[in-house]
């Protein structure tokens, strides 16, 4: 009996390595989402009605709103699925005339969808009736375009083209807008095989390699608006036995230089600089040869980087929002390309607390 029981432990440790090894290479390869709306990069054509007024006074993380979404890809007909709406984001919601919003569909009624597969969904939409409004959002997307070409952890995107039926008493006001969806972090720790973690844990306990790639990216696209420390702006997701930090939202940088955006507190950094097309490192201080590895890489990804901006510039609405986001991203490369320049602005930068 006894050798019986020591055969069937021996049986059951086997299975169990067996499971946690193969578990152990789906986290290292990354899990497939099976989330359609992803796949391509093509702008989705998209409806939405409802009332921005009540949206921004009357919606908060409990309360939604009640609503439809129609959607389109390529020559498909139609369809719709129902959506549950709410006004995002404390500085949008009282500054801007649209507010970012999130979509609520039900898993169940999106079975079979090109949903199908994605839990709430993160809209971003331009900030104000201006002009030049769409092209902020496009170089807010391309932000976490980039991000993907640097990092293997990120938020998956997608373009849309947006009808927005605007309910005003008893009328209803078209607009025509430019935006992109966001995956839900649930979404994103799930396709990593990962947890999101919401307590605060101090930067420098993060992953060494994916913390230096946030900092260079931030100092990229020259973005104040985020804290590792406090994490604002910043998701942190275990995956792979490692800490990861992982960007959003990017409106405020100088990349996208919105005719609202401003230089943030955060970190009492912003004292240093005026303006938000000014660069400023703010990474915690690492090893200098993992520094220089990540400098080598983001010049190996140059031609990538500025490839993800032109495959956008039909997208464009001003041409000169083109020319100004490209050559902000040149001047980030000849930071990169200069030793004086990257050891002025970069490895004396540090922050050591």
């Amino acid at each position: 009996m006894k050798n019986i029981r020591t055969l069937l432990f021996l049986v059951v440790q086997i299975a169990l390595a067996s499971f946690c090894f193969s578990q152990e290479i789906d986290l290292k390869e990354g899990s497939p989402s099976g989330q359609r709306l992803f796949e391509t990069t093509q702008p989705l054509a998209i409806q939405l009605k409802y009332s921005n007024k009540k949206l921004k006074k009357e919606t908060n993380d409990s309360t939604y709103l009640e609503s439809m979404l129609w959607f389109k890809e390529g020559a498909e007909p139609w369809d719709s699925l129902k959506t549950d709406l709410r006004a995002r984001g404390n500085f949008r919601r009282e500054n801007c005339y649209y507010a970012p919003i999130k979509l609520k569909i039900k898993r169940v009624s999106a079975k079979g969808s090109l949903f199908e597969g994605t839990g709430d969904l993160k809209l971003v939409l331009p900030c104000l009736l201006e002009r030049d409004n769409d092209d902020f959002v496009i170089k807010e997307y391309l932000a976490y375009k980039l991000y993907e070409i640097i990092a293997p952890y990120h938020f998956k995107t997608r373009l849309t083209a947006i009808h927005l039926l605007e309910e005003k008493g008893n009328r209803l006001q078209e607009h025509e807008l430019t935006g992109f969806v966001i995956e839900d972090m649930d979404d994103l720790s799930d396709r990593y095989r990962g947890q999101e973690i919401v307590r605060k844990i101090h930067p420098l306990q993060y992953d060494a390699l994916a913390s230096v790639q946030n900092s260079f990216f931030q100092y990229m696209i020259a973005n104040t608006d985020y804290s590792t420390k406090l994490q604002h702006n910043q998701k942190l997701l275990f995956a792979d036995r490692k800490i990861i930090p992982i960007p959003y939202d990017f409106d405020m940088s100088g990349l996208v230089d919105a005719n609202y955006a401003a230089v943030t507190n955060i970190q009492n950094l912003s004292k240093t600089i005026t303006e938000v097309t000014q660069r400023i490192y703010k990474g915690y201080e690492r090893e200098d040869a993992l520094l220089q590895q990540v400098r080598q890489d983001y010049l190996g990804k140059k031609d990538q980087i500025f490839k993800a901006l032109n495959d956008l510039e039909e997208q464009f609405q001003n041409a000169s929002q083109f020319l100004k986001a490209k050559k902000f991203l040149e001047s980030f490369f000849e930071t990169l390309e200069s030793d004086k320049k990257f050891e002025k602005n970069i490895l004396n930068r540090q922050r050591t607390r």
